[in-house]
């Protein structure tokens, strides 16, 4: 597989005086950003963990460390959200209409989302645990709006939450990149200042219990996060993109990280992670762009991220499967527990890999046949939500 494959979409000329006047980086924003791909894995891993924790794979010291490097794993979904904006922005065209555009989304996601929700359905039927979802909850799940009502939140698959805030994003990207295009690099800074304050002040409402609500999985909470992978694509493709390198941002990212277990649990642990994610994805695209060092961009690696939305889908669902056999938190020994987390793992991934394969490649290319399809390399996946 390539990984450094580029490829520039035509565009109309720009207005003169336009912000989109403004230079663009080596390669231009048809070109292939791997190391997006590879980072998507790691994000997707770190969500698995924190699963495995959950579900108290392993006892005694064993498990103390699992805790201790997967609690924040929860994290990983802000990654996503950040990533999504980054590489929607980064791939879209400026001369597309919005319908094309949710045509192409829908096609992305939601095979698999109808997959897993199927799956979900019959992995509690072969638990004898049949308490399936009403109607208006079902419903709720396959027009991926459930999520901003916190009691059907994890309807179904309960990993879904998180495409139904993409949902919501990509209902409004339509909007927000027209607002992009019309605004210089200061106007696009101060919009992502904006967002990075809304964030904050999010956190703290909700840390304080100020709203109702808990903001975790609401959608509309979870924009900011969205809006500032837009406007860091946005200053790349400026060549206005002033951050860290790969390796200041990656330990500014890690340091965050570990420091989510000193917050709140939920949503404000997005303050920790937020600045050190916002760094590090345009700082991966411009090791890309600029042929500079990245471990993430090895072929290998881009093929599990190529893999990892299937992955995040259908992993809770074989844990969850993995309760009939293994019982509710064994607490396994360190050798015992490594053996059946290897083995969840393994699943999980011939699972994804067989979703990716017999569903979400084939299905988006029937649903898209005769259609202008994404102008990017094989290897350019937009990247998907994650839990």
């Amino acid at each position: 597989m390539t990984t450094a494959t580029t490829r520039t979409p035509r565009t109309p000329p720009a207005r003169p005086g336009a912000a989109t006047d403004r230079p663009t980086p080596p390669g231009g924003p048809g070109t292939s950003l791997p190391s997006l791909t590879g980072l998507r894995w790691l994000a997707a891993l770190l969500v698995f963990g924190l699963h495995i924790n959950n579900f108290g794979y392993l006892g005694g010291q064993a498990g103390r460390l699992v805790s201790w490097a997967f609690t924040p794993g929860g994290t990983g979904v802000s990654f996503f959200f950040v990533l999504s904006g980054f590489v929607l922005t980064w791939s879209a065209r400026p001369d597309d209409r919005a319908p094309g555009f949710w045509r192409r989304r829908i096609a992305r996601v939601y095979p698999v989302h109808l997959a897993t929700a199927l799956l979900a359905v019959t992995v509690a039927f072969a638990m004898g645990r049949p308490a399936l979802p009403t109607w208006k909850q079902t419903l709720a799940n396959l027009s991926l709006t459930h999520s901003w009502w916190q009691p059907w939140w994890q309807t179904l698959n309960p990993v879904s939450w998180s495409l139904a805030c993409e949902a919501f994003f990509y209902a409004l990207f339509p909007a927000l990149f027209w607002l992009l295009r019309r605004l210089n690099a200061r106007g696009t800074l101060v919009l992502g200042a904006l967002a990075a304050v809304t964030a904050l002040v999010l956190a703290w409402a909700d840390a304080h219990h100020w709203l109702s609500q808990p903001l975790y999985s609401l959608p509309a909470a979870r924009l900011p996060e969205f809006v500032l992978g837009t406007v860091t694509a946005r200053l790349v493709l400026l060549d206005r993109w002033r951050g860290p390198g790969l390796e200041g941002s990656l330990a500014l990212a890690i340091l965050g990280y570990f420091l989510v277990p000193q917050v709140a649990p939920g949503y404000a642990a997005t303050s920790c992670t937020l600045a050190g994610f916002t760094l590090l994805i345009p700082a991966a695209a411009v090791a890309d762009l600029r042929a500079l060092p990245s471990l993430w961009r090895g072929r290998r690696l881009v093929r599990l991220g190529e893999l990892s939305f299937a992955f995040y889908m259908v992993h809770l669902l074989v844990l969850r499967a993995g309760i009939s056999v293994l019982g509710d938190k064994p607490r396994f020994g360190a050798v015992a527990g490594t053996g059946v987390t290897a083995a969840a793992f393994a699943v999980s991934l011939g699972l994804s890999w067989a979703l990716f394969e017999g569903v979400e490649r084939p299905v988006r290319r029937l649903l898209l046949r005769g259609r202008r399809t994404e102008e990017l390399p094989p290897v350019r996946k937009e990247p998907v939500t994650a839990d």
